[in-house]
């Protein structure tokens, strides 16, 4: 079963900014539109844990979007967390994120898709187990406010294009077949 990656990101890399609205206020009617359709909302949805309880706040206090993750099923791997938990459709797994997903990706009925966790993110893609790579960069720099640097501690990873789309003229969705590397080509 396929293995989706899934971030949003400033054009310098940061999954957040201090003081900065959702989606860097850059969100507009093409990208939303697109979200509504809910390109993969037959996927399973991993998160970590620190994922889980910002995401699963803003759904209870009705954040617009949330509501469309309420209905699919959802994965959190945490040794911190216990159940129940409290948002619909989710299942804790405190086992080794990286042995869980092999054999999820073995026996899964669904495809996967990550949300947020950088952590997770980054153990999933360094074994080898992620199968694509989607990347909606938003028009901004947020050198000084930025947080969450999504690619510290990756490895060299080469990415083969497999699809871009730019939405309200600004934002770039960029979609890839990822291949962790030794290290630099040639080396």
């Amino acid at each position: 079963m396929e293995l989706l990656i899934d971030f949003i990101t400033s054009l310098d890399g940061y999954a957040a900014a201090d003081g900065w609205p959702g989606f860097w206020g850059l969100e507009g009617p093409e990208y939303l539109a697109w979200l509504a359709g809910q390109p993969e909302a037959n996927y399973t949805v991993l998160m970590g844990a620190a994922t889980y309880r910002l995401m699963s706040g803003f759904a209870a206090q009705g954040e617009p979007g949330t509501d469309t993750l309420a209905d699919l099923q959802k994965v959190v791997f945490s040794t911190t967390l216990s159940e129940p938990l409290s948002w619909a459709n989710t299942r804790l797994v405190a086992q080794d994120p990286v042995e869980a997903v092999r054999e999820m990706k073995d026996k899964a009925l669904k495809p996967m898709r990550t949300i947020g966790s950088l952590t997770l993110c980054r153990s999933l893609l360094t074994a080898g187990l992620v199968d694509r790579f989607r990347v909606v960069v938003f028009p901004v720099i947020t050198g000084s406010s930025g947080r969450e640097r999504i690619y510290d501690g990756y490895p060299d990873v080469a990415l083969r294009m497999t699809s871009s789309r730019v939405f309200d003229g600004r934002i770039q969705l960029l979609d890839y077949v990822p291949t962790v590397l030794a290290g630099p080509p040639g080396t």
